[in-house]
């Protein structure tokens, strides 16, 4: 029996990088994963299937996390697929947007609905949800302390996510639930790849104590942890998974 045997998961941003090596952990660990994916669903299809193939349980659903009507469905369909929800994990994110001289209002609107409040609104539904003793697990990014040029809207975005789940540590641990955020370094994905075309990552490897670039496994390793019963006594906590690229 895993870990997480018995538990129900939601997962955001599911199909591909972190959120895939996250829906395969958890379900590896023995929960049953509701998870989300927005374009690509022959990606989400495949994880489900490997999900399967191992013995677990995966229902990918289309939603867009930046839609509150997206993510009744997806809660509802949620709730339908599992026996009870235990652990919501909030990983679904965009990329870049831009300096700040050319972000958008449209820009602004869309990257706070996606990284700000449709978190937010599944915060608030993982307080009404989550049975007694339940994980709320926010991905954000180290670039909260890093601060990199055309990174605001995306880290102002996701400096509120980090706030809302430390308050939601303090307001839900009556029952027993903690909340707290993972912070990535730089992770070998095909959003990293994408965002810096060419680029070799050798300085951020030479920065790295452990000389490399991470891996999603090792993201999907850290909220494994927080998702399970080890982790009961860490709350309102920023853990960040970066193999020591940050003292």
């Amino acid at each position: 029996m895993g870990t997480l045997a018995g538990k129900g998961a939601l997962v955001t941003g599911g199909s591909r990088g972190i959120g895939r090596a996250i829906v395969r952990r958890l379900a590896a660990d023995g929960a049953a994963v509701v998870f989300s994916y927005l374009q690509d669903e022959t990606a989400a299809k495949a994880v489900a299937g490997e999900v399967a193939e191992a013995g677990g349980r995966a229902l990918p659903v289309r939603a867009d996390q930046g839609s509150l009507d997206d993510l009744r469905r997806l809660t509802g369909e949620a709730e339908e697929f599992l026996d009870g929800l235990d652990i919501i994990v909030i990983n679904a994110a965009g990329g870049l947007p831009g300096l700040i001289s050319t972000v958008t209002e449209d820009d602004y609107d869309r990257f706070m609905a996606v990284h700000a409040k449709g978190p937010f609104f599944l915060i608030q539904h993982a307080g009404r949800t989550l049975r007694d003793g339940g994980r709320i697990i926010a991905i954000s990014t180290l670039n909260t302390r890093l601060h990199p040029p055309g990174g605001a809207l995306y880290t102002g975005a996701k400096g509120a996510l980090e706030n809302f789940t430390k308050v939601a540590a303090l307001e839900f641990g009556g029952r027993g639930i903690t909340a707290n955020i993972v912070s990535p370094g730089a992770t070998d994905t095909e959003l990293l790849r994408a965002a810096n075309p060419g680029a070799t990552f050798d300085d951020e490897v030479a920065r790295t104590a452990l000389r490399r670039l991470g891996q999603p496994e090792d993201i999907a390793a850290v909220v494994a942890f927080l998702a399970g019963p080890d982790s009961g006594w860490i709350s309102g906590q920023n853990l960040a998974a970066d193999g020591g690229l940050l003292p």
